[in-house]
């Protein structure tokens, strides 16, 4: 499983405007609304915030995996959101987040929506990644660097 087959170029900023966990969730599933992969975007946010209340997905040095499942999508979508400021996501190690990672899947599929979780986790967890997208310039730069570790 590749990141770009779930991660929609149409849904990368890298000028996060957002500063706290709500409105950087919004922002995101906007992203995926302009981007024509969701009508719905109340949905995908409740379903987000409602999986955040069970813990932060604010994971650490950096990064946070937003994710939810809902019935409005029918395969797994995925925005990507690049903030330079940071933002407040109560995350694990109290640190501001600078790379959000939106994951929205079918309600009623599991194993995919796992499956890309564990793929998006294994691949922030490269801190010369992590930094790499942060020093990105532009979206299509985003998404070189995306393709280039997706191939490992």
């Amino acid at each position: 499983m590749k990141i770009m087959d779930f991660l929609c170029p149409e849904a990368i900023t890298i000028d996060l405007k957002s500063q706290d966990k709500k409105t950087a969730i919004t922002e995101l599933a906007e992203l995926l609304h302009s981007a024509k992969k969701v009508k719905n975007t109340a949905k995908i946010i409740e379903a987000t915030l409602e999986r955040e209340k069970l813990g932060s997905t604010g994971i650490g040095q950096g990064v946070a995996i937003p994710h939810g499942k809902t019935d409005v999508v029918s395969e797994q979508i995925g925005a990507l959101g690049i903030s330079q400021k940071g933002v407040d996501f109560n995350s694990l190690d109290g640190e501001p987040v600078y790379i959000i990672f939106l994951l929205i899947g079918p309600a009623e599929v599991a194993g995919q929506h796992l499956k890309a979780l564990a793929r998006i986790s294994r691949l922030f967890k490269d801190k010369f990644f992590r930094q790499a997208l942060r020093d990105a310039k532009t979206v299509k730069e985003v998404t070189k660097i995306i393709q280039q570790e997706d191939e490992y």
